[in-house]
């Protein structure tokens, strides 16, 4: 799960890190009064999605006046944003954050992520800030310091003092610097995040450490654990799709490919749009079913995958082990006949009660394509879409 920006830094400013004020905004006047709220000689006026890149598509503006405030507001608001991380569609914009300018020195990133290698969460600090950490991680590596520390959030202050120091933090603020890297390590396993993202962090010309941008990304298994960060949930942000098949506890990734899949299991999944590819396709989307599924729940499965209008086929692909294939068959065919399928369908079945499960098709009448194995069912699809 992501939140915005603003909620980002509510949420690190309940931790003691300190963090620019600023007013969530939903129209061009209330970015105006909040702009004359402020009181600040410059404020900057930012778009609110979940993506970064926001600032390189024109969806941040710094501002002088309160025509200044009005007119980015204007520009900004209800305009349709294409960032790296949008994807070509973009995403419409329908919050604003105004806060109080900064006096900036130097920009620096600070991140954390689950590193599987470390076995437990990871502080990365570089001076490259306001950068894709991506492209610094690719020409220059060794400007990417990293600190490992535990799942209970005590980041050891040696440690965070050696990144301090290593991203050239200023001496006289490098306990600023330590004290706010230990409190967005505890921030970030309390909370139980999976990605925390401030970029950049940066010092100012009066001496202070300001967490200046913040993404957040959550473990969705252990939202239940915090419904005061479940209620900062924008669906407005999210793909439709994905919200329907949360009704239905699907696993639904849309991808921007025309082969639907649907399939019970990751690892199978992942491997039936490994082969989709190989066979000179793109899938459009990841989704599991799980290992119970019921007629209902593989009917909405179809449902979610044709609602996506860039499908030109569907690739059910089945191992029956707790799910039976009679069941995934009867749902298959409920499906087809409800939705009044108009693209190919090819279905894959293998495990228990198989020859049940293609006996069902076969003697449905409906134009469903069967396939032995998963190589035969790719081919087939994807020749039936071209």
């Amino acid at each position: 799960m992501n939140i915005h920006e603003f909620q980002a830094k509510e949420l690190l400013r309940g931790f003691g890190i300190a963090v620019p004020r600023g007013f969530e905004c939903r129209s061009v006047d209330a970015a105006v009064k909040a702009h004359e709220d402020l009181g600040t000689p410059v404020t900057v006026v930012k778009a609110q999605i979940h993506a970064g890149g926001r600032g390189k598509a024109g969806g941040v503006k710094v501002v002088k006046s309160a025509d200044e405030a009005r007119a980015a507001a204007e520009s900004i608001l209800g305009a349709t944003l294409v960032t790296h991380q949008t994807g070509p569609d973009g995403q419409l914009v329908r919050r604003l954050w105004v806060e109080e300018g900064s006096d900036i020195a130097s920009e620096y990133y600070v991140g954390i992520v689950v590193d599987r290698e470390a076995g437990g969460p990871v502080m990365m600090a570089s001076s490259e800030g306001g950068m894709d950490i991506e492209e610094v991680a690719e020409k220059t590596p060794e400007k990417i310091l990293k600190a490992a520390f535990g799942s209970d959030g005590k980041l050891d202050r040696a440690k965070a003092k050696e990144l301090a120091a290593g991203i050239g933090l200023p001496a006289e603020l490098q306990d600023q610097g330590v004290d706010t890297m230990c409190k967005l390590a505890e921030a970030f396993c309390k909370l139980d995040a999976s990605l925390m993202e401030i970029n950049p962090l940066v010092h100012t010309n009066d001496g202070k450490v300001i967490a200046l941008d913040a993404k957040m990304n959550f473990d969705s298994n252990a939202l239940f654990r915090h419904p005061e960060v479940v209620e900062l949930r924008d669906l407005d942000e999210e793909d439709a799709k994905e919200i329907e098949a949360s009704k239905f506890d699907l696993s639904y990734i849309a991808l921007d490919g025309s082969i639907g899949c649907m399939v019970n299991g990751a690892g199978l999944a992942m491997a039936t749009m490994d082969v989709i590819k190989l066979y000179g396709a793109e899938p459009a989307n990841f989704l599991d079913v799980g290992g119970g599924a019921t007629v209902e729940k593989v009917t909405a499965a179809f449902k979610i995958i044709l609602s996506d209008a860039k499908v030109k086929g569907v690739l059910v692909n089945i191992f029956g082990g707790i799910m039976k294939c009679d069941v995934i068959a009867e749902g298959v065919i409920g499906a087809v006949k409800e939705v009044s399928l108009e693209v190919p369908l090819v279905v894959r079945l293998e495990g228990t009660n198989v020859e049940k499960g293609r006996k069902l098709m076969d003697e449905s009448g409906l134009p469903i394509i069967t396939a032995s194995d998963l190589d035969e069912a790719a081919e087939k699809i994807v020749a039936a879409t071209k």
